[in-house]
């Protein structure tokens, strides 16, 4: 691919430079971090918008909408006097297999965590060492500190299925999509991305991989793996990496714009000759 880096890093520019604006923000869950201003709302909105960002992206902001509507403005003041009352608040609420009972759990560690440590960053930076590769480790160490915390908060063997699914530990072996999605959004900096965590290097970050974003990364041939695994996901950090070492997931937003706004399906249809990826997609067809 050495030859063809010049090349893809023109038309991947082009893509960062039509598509990374908040004007194409909705319906993305990222959307929800805009309503505050208050470092510790942003985070919880975040975590929880990355958590549920799986199923359609319309089902998606719906969710989001009736979770946070329920939190009175202000997810950090809902979770700091998190109690029964507020669980009870929260039954009804399901999205897909998440229900509100998941949710409570995800908050009640939320708020240990900012009572011991003032914020989720802080207990990220915990596992985060700057001689890891990328930051899957310190996410393991994240995800096993909240299950940890459950376990001792609830004095069970092991963490719920639907807690679990909202603590996607990266040793698993899936992408860890949603995971890393939270910190592209925390930890890079631009009119999309809100950037609030400044000790993590933004070049260690993981790129977030669904089925599209999979999809486009095999036209540009960063793999050709048929799941959107954690090795696809590390394949295509690796790939961008190559166009930008110190930021690779600067152009996940832009790209995904085209499976999220564009609807591409990966087959020919008209719209086609409108996109930057046409001319790429004819060539590997050839």
């Amino acid at each position: 691919m050495g030859t063809q880096i010049p090349q893809t890093k023109v038309l991947l520019d082009r893509l960062y430079a039509r598509y990374n604006h908040r004007s194409f923000v909705p319906p993305d869950p990222l959307q929800f971090l805009y309503r505050y201003t208050d470092r510790r709302d942003v985070e919880i909105a975040a975590f929880l918008a990355s958590a549920l960002a799986y199923g359609r992206v319309r089902q998606i902001e719906r969710s989001l909408t009736q979770l946070l509507d329920r939190m009175d403005g202000s997810p950090y003041e809902f979770t700091a006097r998190f109690d029964s009352r507020g669980r009870a608040r929260l039954r009804s609420f399901k999205h897909r297999f998440t229900t509100g009972d998941d949710i409570s759990d995800l908050l009640g560690l939320f708020r240990r965590t900012f009572d011991d440590f003032g914020s989720l960053e802080t207990l990220f930076l915990r596992g985060y060492r700057q001689e890891h590769d990328n930051v899957l480790p310190a996410l393991s160490s994240f995800c096993d500190s909240l299950c940890r915390m459950d376990t001792d908060l609830h004095g069970r063997a092991r963490t719920s299925t639907g807690l679990n699914y909202l603590l996607a530990d990266p040793r698993r072996g899936s992408a860890s999509k949603r995971l890393n999605l939270f910190l592209r959004w925390m930890v890079r900096e631009d009119e999309v991305d809100v950037g609030l965590w400044k000790s993590v290097d933004k070049a260690r970050l993981v790129v977030p991989v669904d089925v599209h974003m999979g999809r486009l990364c095999r036209i540009l041939g960063f793999h050709d793996n048929k799941a959107a695994s954690q090795a696809t996901a590390l394949k295509i950090t690796a790939g961008f990496a190559r166009i930008e070492p110190r930021d690779p997931a600067k152009y996940d937003f832009s790209l995904s714009r085209i499976g999220i706004l564009e609807d591409c399906t990966g087959r020919r249809r008209v719209q086609c000759r409108e996109c930057e990826l046409c001319q790429v997609c004819q060539e590997r067809e050839k």
